[in-house]
């Protein structure tokens, strides 16, 4: 009977043991040889902080990307935020900062702020975060030797954006490639109403009982460039904006005294896709495949 009740004990604490051996509960935790910092201006409180360069990378992870999403994924994001970060660096030495924490730049979480929002997981999170940032320590995208400026955005519309249809300029690695992973965003698709005084007011349009909504010109993956409302002529991304619609792929219908708008794609559309990055994780793309196949003709280099 003894010799059964030992066998037992074995069999349900052994694996228990195990598991734990692997899994950490403590924090990882950072050390620098040498290390740069980088000047944060945090907007709501007005101030300017210092912040080590590569836990600054660790803070733009939590506010740019799920925890939730895949290593190679956020490894991705890692390297494509440490080189629009330097960028940003580079072209601001003469100013009091280098980066705003909003997504004017990219969105810097504080490890207070972290700790606040994720409480009794913070550890676990942060590891995961710390890891994808150490495996990819001082890694930026190159482009014919200088660093590439790595736009990302959330969900597109089964394609990205060639970066002269949605800004001024013509790059040669941010062009448009198929992304249908982002078919399973959650922001794929989505609805927006509006009341019909509303809608008007938002754009500075005089109200009318009727809407004439007229596309002048698409991009080559189907967003809307310019538009005309009841005669007006509107850039599409400026009345995205206005209205706070997820992207400028959309449509405009007139129900009554109400305004649906339904969309496709979560933002600019331009450079990496996060949740097509993560569907090619899921699929065991390793995350310089993800960055060379959003950020075509670039390499991979270290500070």
């Amino acid at each position: 009977m003894k010799k059964i009740l030992l066998i037992t004990l074995l069999v349900v604490f052994i694996p228990f043991f195990i598991v734990n051996l692997f899994v950490r509960t403590d924090e990882i935790k950072f050390h620098y040889v040498s290390n740069k910092v980088i000047r944060v201006k945090d907007v709501s409180a007005d101030k300017i902080v210092e912040v080590p360069f590569e836990e600054y990378v660790k803070g733009v992870l939590a506010g740019e990307m799920p925890t939730s999403f895949e290593l190679e994924a956020l490894k991705a994001q890692a390297v494509a935020a440490r080189s629009y970060a330097l960028i940003q660096m580079k072209k601001n030495e003469s100013k009091d900062y280098d980066v705003v924490n909003t997504v004017d730049n990219q969105v810097y979480l504080s490890d207070e702020k972290l700790k606040e929002k994720w409480k009794d997981e913070y550890v676990s999170k942060i590891n995961k975060l710390k890891t994808a940032v150490t495996e990819t320590k001082g890694e930026y995208l190159s482009y014919n030797g200088e660093i590439a400026e790595t736009l990302f955005f959330s969900t597109s519309t089964g394609k990205t954006e060639n970066s002269e249809e949605v800004f001024s300029s013509k790059v040669p690695y941010l062009r448009s490639v198929v992304s249908t992973w982002d078919e399973d965003s959650p922001a794929y698709e989505d609805t927006a109403s509006f009341e019909l005084a509303d809608f008007y007011n938002k754009l500075g349009l005089k109200y009318s009982d009727k809407i004439s909504f007229e596309v002048l010109e698409k991009t080559s993956t189907g967003r809307n460039k310019k538009i005309k409302i009841n005669g007006v002529e509107f850039n599409g991304r400026d009345v995205a904006t206005k209205l706070k619609l997820r992207s400028n792929y959309f449509n405009v219908i007139q129900n009554n005294d109400k305004v649906i708008i339904t969309t496709k794609g979560f933002g600019h559309g331009v450079g990496m896709s996060q949740y097509g990055a993560l569907g090619m994780a899921k699929e065991g793309y390793s995350y310089d495949k993800i960055l060379k196949y959003y950020y075509q003709g670039t390499e991979i280099k270290k500070i």
